[in-house]
């Protein structure tokens, strides 16, 4: 029996993160290096919008997806 994967919360200090350091703060890249590559090529959505700007700042309430795996992006941390 298989379910859908539940999303992940990724908590933040401020009052938003930088695409690619939120990939590496929920440990689905290895490094800046492999979150750069995955921006680029399209595979990161924000909001279900492909986002290929590394810098792009997400704040709290928007969800993230890559890899089939959905971050949701909340206050604390």
């Amino acid at each position: 029996m298989s379910s859908p994967v539940e999303p992940v919360q990724v908590p933040i200090r401020d009052e938003s993160i930088r695409l690619g350091q939120l990939l590496k703060l929920a440990g689905v890249v290895d490094d800046g290096a492999m979150a750069r590559s995955v921006i680029e090529l399209g595979e990161v959505t924000v909001d279900g919008a492909v986002e290929v700007r590394r810098g792009a700042q997400v704040r709290p309430g928007q969800v993230v997806t890559y890899a089939g795996q959905s971050l949701h992006v909340v206050t604390g941390g």
